[in-house]
């Protein structure tokens, strides 16, 4: 809909650091448009201030005098013909995107466990036996157990845990459950609503 006299900012410009607003926009295109260098660097001086006022924030920076600088330059579509006061050459850096973070070349096989639980798996393959294999084995039984009960992925009995911990190390890791004890776990659909209390019994 187009209502004449109406001006949406949809069908403005866009605005290429909009943290200052569009007024300030309008004064630089005004700047821009003046004839003289010297009238260009004092209105210059004063939209900075202006600009400082808009994103106080940026004084927590130490060089926030030459970020503004930057800015103006950027926004003025490097067409601002004054005497800067500041270095403005490496100003274009500001737009520069980070490269994308590349994705690891890994799968995550049981995705109930997580990639944490298969490290754990391959550690457990590279010990020898011993208390610190044992205290591991304990620590990763119990997480697996703890992932099965969270993703509600088929049983989650002890045996299943023993099975699964046996077969993702090689046989080399054999749960004994008539001397192991695990954790006790409450499943979250147990566990109490803070500030919900039972119904009382008469």
């Amino acid at each position: 809909m187009n209502i004449q006299g109406l001006d949406y900012n949809t069908q403005r410009q866009s605005l290429l650091m909009p943290e200052y607003g569009r007024e300030i926009q309008k004064m630089i295109d005004y700047a821009v448009s003046l004839p003289s260098k010297e009238e260009r660097l004092h209105c210059a001086k004063t939209i900075v201030k202006l600009m400082e006022t808009k994103v106080p924030q940026i004084r927590e920076n130490a060089n926030y005098q030459q970020t503004l600088w930057d800015h103006l330059y950027l926004m003025s579509g490097k067409q601002l013909d004054i005497d800067w006061p500041f270095d403005i050459s490496e100003a274009e850096r500001i737009l520069a995107k980070p490269a994308p973070m590349p994705r690891p070349d890994t799968s995550i096989g049981l995705r109930h466990y997580g990639r944490l639980v298969e490290e754990l798996w391959e550690r457990l393959k590279a010990m020898p036996p011993g208390k610190e294999r044992d205290e591991l084995t304990r620590q990763t039984a119990n997480q697996m157990k703890r992932d099965l009960i969270l993703w509600g992925h088929g049983s989650i009995d002890d045996e299943k845990v023993a099975d699964d911990l046996a077969r993702y190390t090689d046989g080399k890791i054999q749960l004994d459950l008539n001397n192991f004890a695990f954790e006790r776990f409450v499943p979250i659909n147990d566990m109490p609503t803070p500030g919900k209390k039972g119904k009382k019994r008469k």
